[in-house]
C-alpha cells in the first residue's frame, strides 16, 4: 500500500515538475503584464523592428496597449501619435509623455517615430511632418 501511495505522489510531483518546465520555456508575457521596467526595456529593444509604412495594428501587436494616445484630422488625413515608454527620467511612480517615444501615424500608417520628430510636429505643425513623410515614403 504504501509503494502505490509512494508511486502515485511520485507521479504527481513528476507531472507537476513537467508542466511548470512547459510554462517557463513556453511562456511569453505580453508588455501589458510585464512590469515596467521590463516594458521599458522591450520596447526601446522592439523600437528597432519598426519600418516605415508599418501598420498600427501591426505596432499594437508588436509593442501592446500605448501609455499614452493623441489624434485629430488634418486636411484629409487621420493622424494620430502613440507614446510607449522607452526611458527612465525619475522615480515618481507615475509614466509620463518624455518618458516615452512618439510613434506617429497617418492614416494608420507609421509615417515616423522619435522625440525630435514630435518635437518638429508640435513647432511646424502638421503639414511639414506629414510632406516629409510623404517624400520619405515615396522615395522608397
Amino acid at each position: 500500500m504504501k509503494s502505490k501511495v509512494s508511486v502515485i505522489i511520485g507521479s504527481i510531483f513528476a507531472a507537476y515538475v513537467a508542466f511548470v518546465a512547459v510554462v517557463v520555456l513556453v511562456y511569453e508575457p505580453t508588455p501589458e503584464d510585464m512590469n515596467w521596467e521590463d516594458r521599458q526595456a522591450y520596447n526601446s529593444q522592439k523600437m528597432n523592428d519598426l519600418t516605415l509604412g508599418q501598420n498600427i495594428g501591426s505596432v499594437k501587436e508588436l509593442l501592446g496597449k500605448a501609455d499614452f494616445s493623441e489624434a485629430k484630422a488634418v486636411k484629409e488625413a487621420k493622424l494620430q501619435v502613440l507614446f510607449y515608454r522607452t526611458h527612465h527620467e525619475k522615480s515618481d511612480g507615475v509614466t509620463t509623455k518624455e518618458e516615452c517615444t512618439p510613434l506617429i501615424f497617418e492614416n494608420d500608417k507609421l509615417i515616423a517615430w522619435g522625440q525630435d520628430t514630435y518635437k518638429q510636429y508640435l513647432d511646424a505643425g502638421t503639414d511639414t511632418v506629414l510632406t516629409s513623410a510623404h517624400e520619405t515614403l515615396s522615395s522608397k
